[in-house]
């Protein structure tokens, strides 16, 4: 067993991703989940309790040395899984593909399959509630625009549909679960799923009532800035933001072309498509948060089926979107089989190769690249991953790659900090145009200067 830790611990070592499973636990009027100067969410409470080393904290906090990791979880969830692979873990089966009936396709940002099993699990009466992210009423007032709910009807799931890459939090809904009898699943990307996971481990209550886990594939959480920086770079007021939609869809369009779109609260609507965005190149990791960099996860291996975006041809050029699954609880899979056999899912099998081809730079960045980082001076607490420290592997060009993406991350939250407390906006493009351009030009065409300019000019323009 490691030492023991304390909130104060995790966050200052940069290790907190903002589950709330800490707040949760600690039943404390003064602990709470907020917005730090980043615009990530961390823990806050009094000293007593924020600086307390404990065994509970050290064995649930999801980026905890201390906590067990995602073999040891999966392995033990599920034990008659047919399959193990080690990038996608034990699963049962692996599907791509996209919903059948009804608008659920539509309605999502991919396929429409983790409403459709969610609201599934609900007409079989499974679960009584469905605990994910919606976009909240007046965000102006609440001070964010997303944030976990339990929906207890169909449509209520399926108001839940679409991409949110929004820091969130589990505290309060896992208050209610606590508070309130009844049968749950839990919607979250990997390490939210993970913290449910080992709360469940502890806690009885947790045990009994949150019977499924669905997990969404995660390339890294963006911080709240990110929706800011859309209102900027559009030239629109963020204040007067009433709705952000992340990828809105155009089935006339390839899926991989994401079009950011907001909507004001007089009813301008805006938007502009990611590539055209100083920041939009999800690779570069603009706002990512630094725990991220220490994840080795990339399709929640310990949920009970798990959902990605097929980024590969030809389901990345179809604007109507698709899904990648990986089922790993039989009872899942059942529905799942059933609904195939009645037309209601288009699915078919894939093995574990074509699921890491779909996630190919996500699984370089948290296995590679999180091996290579591993190798770095850190201060704090030192992460224990599932892959050894490796700075021999990666090439000189992959080396310089991931590099450049870590100091993206950390200066993009830095540099915005900076431009938004002194407003202004143009310090902050500056510097991303040129961050991004040389991270096209190192990333894409191997360091060509003359790409890295034409770059920095397209985005200037």
């Amino acid at each position: 067993m490691s030492k023991l830790l304390s909130p104060k611990d995790i966050v200052r070592s940069g290790l907190c991703i903002g589950c709330g499973s800490c707040v949760a636990q600690a039943n404390k009027p003064d602990a709470q989940m907020s917005f730090d100067d980043y615009g990530q969410l961390k823990p806050k409470g009094s000293p007593a309790w924020f600086n307390q080393s404990s065994l509970s904290f050290t064995q649930t906090c999801p980026f905890s040395p201390g906590a067990r990791n995602e073999d040891y979880l999966a392995n033990n969830l599920y034990p008659t899984a047919s399959q193990q692979d080690g990038a996608i873990g034990r699963f049962q089966s692996a599907y791509v593909g996209h919903v059948g009936e009804e608008d659920f396709r539509l309605q999502g940002s991919s396929g429409g399959m983790v409403t459709w099993v969610a609201t599934e699990l609900m007409r079989k009466g499974l679960i009584d509630g469905v605990a994910h992210v919606i976009a909240t009423e007046d965000p102006q007032a609440d001070g964010r625009y997303f944030k976990y709910r339990i929906a207890r009807t169909e449509a209520e799931v399926r108001a839940g549909a679409k991409s949110r890459y929004y820091p969130i939090e589990l505290s309060e809904i896992l208050k209610t679960i606590r508070e309130v009898p009844g049968h749950y699943a839990v919607v979250g990307i990997p390490c939210f799923i993970k913290a449910v996971q080992l709360l469940r481990r502890e806690d009885p209550i947790f045990r009994e009532r949150i019977r499924f886990t669905l997990g969404l594939f995660c390339g890294h959480m963006k911080s709240a800035r990110f929706v800011e920086s859309f209102a900027w770079q559009m030239q629109v007021p963020a204040n007067q933001i009433e709705k952000v939609e992340y990828r809105h869809k155009d089935p006339n369009r390839p899926a991989n072309w994401y079009n950011a779109r907001l909507t004001l609260r007089d009813g301008q609507v805006v938007n502009r498509d990611w590539w055209h965005l100083a920041d939009g190149d999800w690779g570069a990791g603009f706002y990512m948060n630094s725990a991220c960099n220490y994840c080795d996860d990339v399709v929640a291996e310990t949920a009970d089926v798990a959902f990605g975006d097929a980024w590969v041809e030809p389901y990345s050029s179809d604007g109507k979107g698709t899904n990648v699954v990986v089922v790993r609880s039989p009872l899942v899979q059942n529905l799942m089989e059933n609904a195939i056999e009645e037309g209601r899912l288009d699915l078919k099998s894939v093995d574990a190769a074509f699921v890491q081809q779909t996630q190919a730079a996500g699984f370089r960045q948290r296995r590679e690249g999180l091996a290579y980082r591993l190798t770095w001076n850190k201060r704090g607490v030192r992460p224990r991953k599932r892959v050894a420290p490796d700075a021999t592997s990666p090439s000189r060009h992959r080396k310089f790659i991931y590099r450049m993406r870590f100091y993206i991350s950390a200066w993009s939250n830095r540099v915005f900090k900076i431009a938004r407390q002194i407003q202004k906006p143009q310090l902050y493009y500056s510097w991303a145009r040129l961050a991004a351009a040389v991270y096209h030009g190192l990333a894409y065409h191997q360091g060509k200067f003359a790409e890295m300019r034409k770059r920095y000019s397209e985005l200037k323009a």
